[in-house]
């Protein structure tokens, strides 16, 4: 056996090499987890911590962050109530977070205010640029990076969807209630997408189950011949109630996301969800091993998903078109 003393120069440098990075992975064992923040708006139930939150674990776990041994993640929300999200927010800021994970606009928007240091992944976002939360797409600057949804504009689609499946259509409803919806869908042209479409457009305020209810009346009373119901806290919260009343009021429905349907919709068209918060786990990664988040480009969500639920098309008594069927990336039966 060759004693230390023994050791040429070159083997001593390696030997000491060898204890200061032994030394340095125990410090590193021992020391505490990296912390990572995760808010949302609307209630955590079974759909979100499996298709979202479960997503969002999943890509970190391929990444070779595991929980509870490199990570632990806080997870916070404030339960379809947007008026406490300032408060949530604030409260997960003084955990020391390493990084944090902002949910949909309305959480980034709050999470942008609060004019924290921590570094922010804003997920399913529309328009960063417009919206401030970026300098540029490319150079998005400060301390927030992420992944823009499509937005507004994919309204103009879920217009001609429901004209493809119901071509009898003429006067289209669109609930909104998320804040500035509707405004932007002045801005954006709705009325002129709708009269390209030989429709005509009426928009519905809506920002919780009161007013969802009121609206829908309206709906009826105006003679409505289908809806487009935005994503937001509110249509999410209470899906399960508007998907029954779509069904009461014999109205074919457009939605944001595939978790909206439940036997009432009767169809999705909205980016993939999963997919987005699966990514956002790389650029999570990415500022956990040194990045800046501002040297982050702001992605932009690719991945649109159409679904068809023919629980509600037997219920409305309609026969689905056999072209949007094929086109479907899922029909639940």
């Amino acid at each position: 056996m060759t004693s230390k003393a023994h050791l040429s120069p070159i083997d001593r440098r390696r030997a000491c090499a060898a204890l200061l990075a032994a030394a340095a992975f125990g410090a590193a064992a021992q020391g505490r987890k990296t912390r990572i923040g995760l808010v949302l708006e609307p209630p955590i139930d079974d759909a979100i911590r499996t298709a979202l939150v479960g997503a969002f674990r999943q890509g970190l776990r391929e990444l070779g962050q595991v929980e509870g041994e490199h990570y632990a993640l806080e997870l916070r929300s404030a339960n379809g109530r947007r008026d406490d999200l300032p408060a949530v927010v604030d409260a997960i800021l003084k955990l020391q977070l390493d990084v944090l994970v902002a949910a949909f606009p309305a959480v980034a928007r709050v999470v942008k205010r609060a004019g924290s240091t921590v570094p922010v992944v804003a997920v399913a976002v529309d328009n960063p640029v417009e919206t401030g939360l970026a300098e540029t797409m490319a150079r998005p600057g400060g301390n927030i990076t992420g992944i823009s949804s499509w937005g507004t504009e994919l309204v103009a689609k879920r217009l001609q969807l429901l004209r493809d499946l119901v071509p009898s259509v003429r006067l289209v409803g669109i609930l909104a209630g998320r804040e500035g919806a509707v405004q932007s869908l002045r801005d954006a042209g709705v009325h002129d997408w709708g009269r390209s479409l030989s429709l005509q457009v009426r928009v519905y305020e809506a920002r919780d189950l009161g007013e969802s209810e009121a609206a829908w009346k309206a709906m009826v009373k105006d003679r409505v011949g289908g809806i487009v119901v935005l994503a937001d806290t509110n249509t999410y919260t209470n899906r399960a109630r508007l998907n029954a009343l779509c069904i009461e009021s014999r109205l074919p429905s457009v939605w944001g996301g595939r978790d909206f349907l439940t036997g009432g919709g009767l169809a999705s068209y909205q980016s993939d969800f999963r997919a987005i918060f699966k990514r956002a786990a790389t650029l999570v990664d990415a500022i956990l091993k040194g990045t800046k988040p501002g040297d982050i480009p702001f992605e932009q969500a690719t991945k649109l998903e159409l679904v068809i639920d023919q629980r509600a098309a037997k219920a409305l008594g309609l026969s689905v078109p056999k072209a949007v069927l094929v086109a479907a990336d899922e029909v639940i039966e």
